[in-house]
């Protein structure tokens, strides 16, 4: 009898495992059911907020492989709209909801899968039935946006309420529909992945397409007339909107695997070990936003719900269950971002991540340009480094400029990845052309600057 896996989540890492397992083991040798709760399986959540800007058309742009592509060419039994509820480690089966048809069904397993993702911060005063509040995790989550942006009356006062990646993105998203956009966050600066010097820099381009920024303030609830949203509450006083969109962040979606017993690290996360194993229980694995994993720079563990970290972790999993051997090495938390055509990146700590962690540090900001300075289109950019004392080892960095910029904090991961100092990168062999860089690319000339800096702080 063929070996029986059960996935639970039906997007990057679950599908990603099971695609893997799959290209390893035959159907005589292993059967493979996925569990999905949503209407769609492996696509790009990121790409929402473009989707509902209209940068990109059409919703099936953003999915990556369709239920009939799992069941055809990779013999993958995709349950759709079925939402596992109950896991009984102890009888090896999976209890599901048919959200669709109604009823229960039950799968036993030799081997589970859990992938259930990440679940958005919702506080009580954001529960709510009122049309026109709306969260964007989920392709179907953009859908009943995109209704509600097209129905008459059509909305004109937008809040975003949250100013991290989505909250960012999405209120760039509404400002290009043409309406009007508050952003509100309850911490003094958007964009609290980057330090407070650099998420100015963010903030003034938000400001500068029209979106209303409002820090420090805290809401405290929805204001409706007639099962529709008509302001949000405030410690200040009420904001009017026609919609509003929730951006506050998600946490590890464990609530289904603390109730099967399975380890839960301090993040929130389950743990897992570097093969994606659950220890402690036996053909359990899990990846994706659900686990913790460990932050290769600080050395501590941490949660960070992103695509690329879950389609890798999903790729180690899948090779293990399928005889091979994989190890994910931890992560250093690189992301890119824009506002309009401002871009954003960051890799490794932030400078509270690093005094957490316990390092001196110095840190310092570069000014540049993307081009030689002569070259039509040359444009500012702003390279902030963190580098450890006395070492000089690169603990994190962050960048923020117009065109060219974001995708350069590849060279930065890539040198926090190997352990650099910022003595050794002021070395580094990169390409130069006017058209692309100055002669001293802006990466170079932080690390220029921060050397001297660990110069200055030992004297």
């Amino acid at each position: 009898m063929a070996e029986r896996l059960i996935v639970v989540g039906g997007d990057a890492a679950g599908m990603a495992a099971a695609s893997q397992a799959r290209r390893r083991r035959n159907r005589d040798d292993l059967s493979i059911v996925a569990f999905e709760r949503g209407h769609f399986t492996s696509y790009s959540a990121c790409g929402i907020p473009y989707w509902i800007s209209g940068v990109v058309p059409d919703r099936d742009q953003l999915i990556a492989r369709d239920p009939v592509t799992f069941r055809e060419s990779f013999d993958i039994d995709i349950r759709l709209r079925h939402e596992v509820t109950a896991i009984d480690l102890e009888r090896r089966e999976v209890i599901a909801r048919d959200l669709a048809g109604g009823g229960e069904v039950r799968e036993g397993f030799d081997t589970l899968m859990y992938a259930a993702g990440a679940v958005p911060v919702k506080p009580a005063w954001a529960r709510t039935d009122a049309a026109g509040v709306f969260g964007v995790q989920t392709l179907d989550d953009g859908a009943a946006l995109l209704d509600w942006l097209e129905r008459e009356p059509r909305p004109r006062r937008a809040v975003v309420i949250g100013g991290g990646y989505i909250g960012v993105e999405m209120a760039e998203a509404l400002i290009q529909r043409g309406l009007t956009v508050d952003l509100v966050e309850q911490a003094d600066q958007p964009m609290s992945t980057v330090d407070g010097d650099m998420a100015e820099l963010v903030a003034d381009a938000m400001r500068g397409i029209g979106i209303h920024i409002r820090t420090g303030l805290t809401v405290t609830g929805l204001e409706e007339r007639d099962g529709r949203i008509t302001a949000v509450v405030t410690a200040e006083g009420p904001m009017p909107a026609d919609v509003v969109v929730l951006g506050l962040g998600v946490r590890p979606n464990t609530a289904l695997a603390e109730s099967a017993g399975l380890p839960v690290g301090p993040t929130g996360g389950i743990r897992t070990d570097r093969r994606m194993r659950v220890p402690g229980v036996p053909g359990v694995w899990a990846a994706g936003d659900c686990v913790e994993t460990l932050h290769r720079v600080s050395g501590m563990p941490v949660h960070i719900a992103l695509g690329t970290h879950a389609n890798k972790q999903g790729r180690v999993a899948g090779i293990n269950i399928g005889g091979g051997y994989a190890t994910f090495p931890g992560v250093i938390g690189t992301a890119v971002t824009k506002v309009c055509d401002l871009e954003v990146g960051r890799t490794g700590l932030r400078e509270r991540d690093a005094e957490t962690a316990g390092f001196e540090f110095v840190s310092v900001v570069a000014e540049s340009t993307n081009r030689a300075g002569y070259y039509p289109g040359a444009r500012k950019m702003a390279v902030k480094l963190i580098a450890e004392r006395p070492s000089g080892r690169l603990l994190g960095a962050q960048i923020v400029g117009w065109s060219e910029a974001a995708k350069r904090i590849d060279t930065l991961a890539v040198a926090l990845w190997n352990g650099m100092t910022v003595d050794a990168m002021t070395a580094l062999d990169l390409g130069y052309a006017p058209p692309y860089a100055p002669v001293w690319d802006p990466v170079l000339i932080a690390a220029r600057k921060a050397v001297d800096a660990l110069a200055g702080a030992e004297r």
